[in-house]
Formats: structure tokens, sequence, C-alpha cells
């Protein structure tokens, strides 16, 4: 049998991918990068990078990067909570997820974006529970019933209870990084079991151009030395915090990236890490990050070339869009995102459900993007040889049948070879308008509350939920919650 040829994008030769590469090792040498983080600067200058004064800016040297290179691991599996799922993070394996910590969610009744408060969080996570083509969760909103001091933990809380998918995610302050923990180790079973059946990824955001900040060098510290991934979400902006020129901003991403990557390897060698981003082909008309532009998935396509070129995991903010209701906009950029991440082969895809630079979920638009991101597997699996020969042998046993329609060989592999979308309308025109025409929002939003309405069987066992709570509960006190603003039957 011939192999399908899984069809591929590549934006940068080799010539120009090793010239980004070797000019970001050499910014690391000569700029340096701005290092906060007094353990992080500790631990660069233990390590052989020299540090100028108080200026904490760091200079690494060559062999250093090369090194980290060298000890970080060329894959990462990730389990789900109950440890019955596992999914292979490299190579070209693509796994989509929501985006995540977006500040608001739009209300399809209300046509309007909200705060979002608990019930939709646990809204948000059971839907993705049960939307298949999102391999991974995220935690997707940031509620604003709880105090802020705790919206990480709170959200990790909520999305680990409502869905089992391993989840993507982050701390916004230095101390969130420790209940979060806390409450991974307490689903998985102990620390020790943890680190083996990784449950979690956290995003670590390095500040353009070339800035470290205390907290996101912590996290990567902290993951670490915990043995969970770190995934590295450098942002420049062309022409507003990076150079103009798509490949000038390549450089500024790969150093930041490999900046963390040193870190990382200092902190514990051999620590899980991800290659990854959310940059944006700035707008000066409206000075807008648009994470639709096709500059923006140019951008994501290019380091992720870079970053298989280091055999390192990858990741890529696409498949999102800066619509601010879910029309064709929407769905033309989250489109072409998603497709465009399968090609390059990102392995970690957020971004599901975004709109509006990343600052808002809508749930709608993560039913219809399930859909997209199974046409794009689809793509990706390529064309099969299913049969030898192909076809010669059919075309003989047709008889006096002029069609397919029952045929062994349709039965056989139809649903092999079809992604059937769920909401996506393909009848006529005639079953459209008996059904009261519905448009694409509308049969979403009707499959929204049909999927939340089915029977979910609980995903922590009663002792496990126990010491969850506990765990939440005290980190709430510490910051004036006594009582969790969740249903009783969470």
């Amino acid at each position: 049998m011939i192999p399908a040829l899984r069809p591929k994008l590549t934006l940068l030769n080799d010539e120009l991918a090793e010239k980004i590469l070797d000019e970001a090792i050499e910014v690391l040498i000569r700029v340096g990068v701005f290092v906060e983080n007094q353990e992080a600067v500790g631990i660069l200058s233990e390590g052989g990078a020299s540090v100028g004064g108080q200026s904490k800016r760091v200079h690494i040297p060559r062999d250093l990067v090369e090194r980290a290179i060298d000890s970080a691991p060329r894959e990462i599996t990730l389990f789900d909570v109950n440890e019955q799922k596992s999914h292979i993070v490299g190579g070209d394996d693509v796994h989509f997820d929501p985006g995540s910590a977006a500040l608001r969610i739009f209300d399809h009744q209300l046509q309007v974006e909200r705060d979002p408060v608990t019930k939709d969080l646990i809204r948000f996570s059971r839907l993705t529970h049960q939307l298949d083509n999102f391999h991974f969760q995220s935690t997707g909103l940031i509620s604003t019933d709880v105090p802020q001091e705790i919206a990480d933990a709170y959200r990790m809380f909520i999305g680990l209870q409502c869905c089992s998918k391993p989840i993507v995610t982050g701390t916004f302050v230095v101390e969130g990084f420790k209940p979060m923990f806390e409450m991974l180790a307490a689903v998985r079973g102990g620390a020790a079991a943890l680190r083996e059946k990784p449950l979690a990824i956290f995003d670590a955001c390095p500040s353009p151009p070339l800035k470290w900040s205390t907290l996101t060098a912590q996290s990567v510290i902290d993951c670490a030395r915990a043995g969970v991934p770190s995934e590295f979400v450098a942002m420049p902006l062309t022409g507003a915090t990076a150079p103009a020129t798509l490949a000038a901003a390549l450089v500024q991403h790969v150093a930041e990236n490999l900046a963390g990557l040193v870190i990382s390897q200092l902190a514990a060698p051999g620590a899980p890490v991800i290659f990854g981003g959310s940059p944006a082909g700035f707008d000066m008309r409206t000075g807008s990050p648009p994470m639709g532009a096709m500059e923006t998935m140019m951008l994501d396509a290019a380091y992720t070339q870079i970053g298989k070129r280091l055999h390192l995991p990858t990741h890529a903010y696409m498949g999102l869009s800066d619509a601010k209701c879910v029309d064709a906009q929407a769905g033309l950029e989250s489109g072409i995102g998603a497709v465009l991440a399968a090609l390059a082969g990102i392995n970690v895809v957020s971004g599901g459900g975004m709109m509006d630079y990343e600052s808002c979920q809508s749930l709608e638009k993560l039913v219809i993007d399930n859909d997209i991101c199974g046409m794009a597997y689809r793509l990706v699996r390529g064309i099969s040889q299913r049969d030898d020969p192909l076809a010669l042998d059919l075309f003989s046993t047709l008889g006096k049948e002029s069609g397919f329609f029952t045929h062994e060989h349709t039965l056989r592999w139809y649903r092999h070879e079809h992604a059937l979308p769920s909401i996506i309308d393909r009848g006529n025109h005639h079953q459209w308008a008996e059904g009261g025409k519905p448009t694409l929002t509308d049969r979403a939003a009707r499959q929204v509350e049909h999927l939340l309405s089915l029977d979910q069987e609980p995903i922590l066992g009663d002792d496990r939920k126990k010491e969850f709570h506990s765990i939440m509960a005290a980190h709430a006190r510490q910051f004036g919650l006594e009582r969790l603003p969740i249903p009783g039957n969470l």
C-alpha cells in the first residue's frame, strides 16, 4: 500500500530559517535579554551567562543556548484527568484547544460582550468536554465573581471538575502556581505521579521586546522543577513592539523563546517546554493586534518551522478571529487559521471560540470551531490507498446497479474517508427553509444548549474531589472569600 502524503505548509527556505535562528542567538549574545526575576538572573549567571550590573540585562552565550536545545525533550505526552487518553505533543501531531484567559464572554441572547461569572466557566468547561475535535481544554474565562488573586486557581478548579481533558492554563500572579500545582497533584495522586503523567501546560509570556518579567520567569522555573510543561508565548507586534518586517520580527520571537528555553533547562535539565507564541502583524490604521491577519498566521507558521528545526514541540494562537460577534469574519479568519495551523503541523493550537483580539470567548463560536477543526484534521490525514487495486475491481461488481450507494465498499470506507460536521448545513434549500431558515449561529446556539443538557458523569472521584475543594477553599480564605460561588453539585 502506498502511504498517504501528509500535506504541509512551509514558508521559509532552509537558508532563511537558519539565518533567523543564527541572528536570534546573536541577539542573545550581543544585545541580551532583560530579566526581572532575581532567581532567574542567578540561575543564568551560574550557568555561564553574563549579567550587566544593575541593568539586569543578561547576555547568553551560544554554547549555553545550544546545550539548552539539546537538553529539552523532543516530545511531551499529556494524559487526561482519568489517565484513559494520552496525546503526543511533538512531531507533526496537531491538537486544538480553546483560547485561554478571555476577559469577556459573548452573550448570544443579548448579543453583547459581558463579564464572565462562575456559571459561564462551568458551561464553557462542560461544553469543551463534549467537543471531540478539541483534544485539550483551557482555562478559557476569567471569573469576575471571585477575588482577582485567586482567579487563576479558580478557573483550573472549575475546569478539572467539568472536563476530563488535559488543560492549557497559566498564572497571572507568582503566588498562583502553588495552589494550582497542588490541585494537579491531588487529581493525579501526588507530585511524582503528576511528573510521570503530565496533565497541564502552563503558558509563560515574555514581554516584547526581549524581556522576561518576574512572573513569567518564575512560572518557567516552577514548572521546570515540578516537571510541568511550560509553553512559551512570545508576542512581538510588527512595527510596534518588534521590527516591522516579518523576518526581523521572527528573529526577536525566536530570541525570546530561546531565552526562556535556557532558563528552563538551567532550572531543571530535561524540563518539558513548548516553542510557541501569539505574535501579530500590527495594524497601524487601528492600533490593534489582529490575530486573524494573514501576516499573523504567517509569523505563526514560520516560527513553528524554526521550532521544528530545533526538534521542539510547538504552539501557536490560531483559529481565532478579531470579529466582535459570530459572523462571516469570525468564520473566515478562524477557518483559514485552523487549516494553516494544521498544515504547518503546529502541535498545540490555541484559540477556539475566541474573538476580539483574544479578549472574548463565545460558546457558539466554539461549537462552530469544533467543526472547523474536524475539517482541518481531515485535510492533514491526506488521501490514503484503501484497496489494491484502487478501483479497478469495483466497477466489475456493479452489475446492473449504476452507483455505489449500497455497495460494500461504501459501507466499509465512507466514514473513514469523510468528515461529518455536526452543524455545517449540507442540506438543500427546501430542507433549510422547512427548518426555519436558521443561520449557522442559530444552529450553533441550539447545539450548545443540547450538549449542555446531556448528563455528564463526575470527572473526579469523591476522595480526590474532597481534597481538591479543600485546596481551593484554603487558597480563597487567604483573600477573604469564605464561600466559593459554586453550585452544590460541583
